[in-house]
């Protein structure tokens, strides 16, 4: 089944649109004159404008200058997390669940010169190598209705955050100290914590995963992750002798694969081969009642692409609920690629610290709406298919239990 976008539909988001920024600018700003620039710059970061910075918008919506969107995000007086909390609301509402996931990636947005705030060479994942750029940790939320970032953060290198007249200059707080990407992956989501935000499982890159501080945070308030770990992860097997996740692996034998999907993508379900072992972490119990899990995904197409997953989750969960949680790590890879190939998340030209949060979070909520939107379409059967059922077996496997080789420990 398909469906017909037509004219009505179009309308019902209009007014959509309108009633969503009238409410949320409304508390945001004292006068009337930010909030109609407000809900111009929404609708133009929605808009099919080739570039997303101020003289483009303000052409689209009908401004004769760029002035007003440019004073709305330098001089204007409105709080950018007072923001940001109302998009992570909006996003609760309508895509909310107790089986939510929060998702963390950094992103980059490549820029010249060394005038913008965070911006210094670094590695840059657009890449793959060093890159003049600044470096944004991103958290998804995510659940079967759909997915949209809830919050977001700036990286400010060593260099910026040991630098007072650099920071001055960029409008940084004074009193910010300087902070690692799990760090500040760790202070949303203690923010998120506070919030209430309903969420099952936590899953991030090896990036997060390696960071032993970070699955700590979870180990202490007893909460489930599945991350993406380095094949030097500190492991011991029950001798207490090293072991790493690469030495497992080659252990494995072929009767501990099992074909499994972690879910739908653009082109259908994605297969792999997976494995699994109960393991131990060096100096680094579980949670009471928990326990840690390395899943090895195998390419079926080439055997040689691996990846290791470190899963903390209560004894006894199910390999597939595991593996569809490793697979939603998508997520957050398709709202960075909307936010910048469709909201211009990177395409802006502020340069300080407030200006910066307050373009990114206006485009937070610009996604969230998108998202929104897209959840209430009718059902198509062409429309890819949320991670949202343990999928089943291949045939000739057991349904989710796991062979008895992978049950050692090491």
């Amino acid at each position: 089944m398909t469906f017909a976008l037509t004219y009505d539909l179009v309308v019902s988001w209009d007014a959509e649109l309108s009633a969503l920024t009238e409410r949320i600018a409304g508390p945001l700003f004292t006068r009337p004159e930010p909030r109609a620039t407000f809900a111009d710059l929404v609708r133009g970061l929605l808009a099919d404008v080739p570039r997303k910075n101020s003289w483009q918008l303000a052409d689209h919506v009908g401004h004769r200058k760029a002035y007003r969107l440019e004073w709305l995000l330098n001089g204007a007086k409105w709080d950018a997390d007072a923001l940001r909390d109302e998009v992570r609301a909006y996003v609760i509402e309508h895509l909310g669940s107790s089986d939510g996931v929060l998702i963390a990636d950094d992103t980059q947005a490549r820029k010249k010169g060394d005038k913008s705030v965070g911006v210094s060479p670094q590695y840059c994942g657009l890449t793959g190598q060093i890159e003049n750029c600044q470096v944004m940790p991103m958290l998804t939320y995510a659940s079967a209705a759909g997915h949209a970032f809830v919050n977001r953060r700036l990286y400010l290198p060593e260099g910026w955050a040991g630098d007072p007249a650099r920071r001055e200059a960029a409008g940084v707080p004074k009193d910010l100290p300087f902070a690692t990407k799990p760090q500040l992956v760790m202070a949303m989501l203690e923010e998120e914590l506070a919030a209430g935000t309903p969420f099952r499982y936590f899953t991030a890159d090896s990036g997060y995963g390696r960071d032993p501080a970070l699955r700590a945070f979870f180990h202490t308030r007893q909460k489930p992750y599945v991350m993406a770990v380095p094949v030097d992860l500190p492991l011991v097997d029950i001798r207490g002798r090293a072991r790493r996740p690469d030495q497992v692996f080659t252990e494995l034998g072929v009767a501990a694969w099992e074909r499994r999907s972690c879910g739908a993508g653009s082109k259908g379900q994605r297969f792999y081969d997976w494995g699994s072992w109960q393991v131990t972490v060096k100096d680094q119990p579980p949670a009471d009642g928990y326990a840690h899990t390395l899943l090895i995904r195998r390419s079926v197409s080439d055997p040689d692409d691996i990846e290791f997953f470190l899963a903390h989750a209560p004894t006894g969960t199910p390999l597939p609920e595991l593996i569809m949680i490793a697979g939603m790590r998508w997520t957050i890879e398709e709202d960075n690629e909307h936010g910048k190939d469709l909201l211009g998340l990177d395409q802006y030209q502020v340069r300080k610290w407030t200006p910066w949060h307050r373009h990114v979070t206006t485009c937070m909520l610009a996604l969230a709406f998108l998202s929104v939107a897209r959840a209430r379409l009718p059902e198509q059967s062409d429309r890819p298919e949320q991670p949202d059922a343990i999928p089943e077996s291949t045939p000739g496997h057991d349904q989710g239990k796991a062979p008895a080789s992978q049950e050692r420990a090491c």
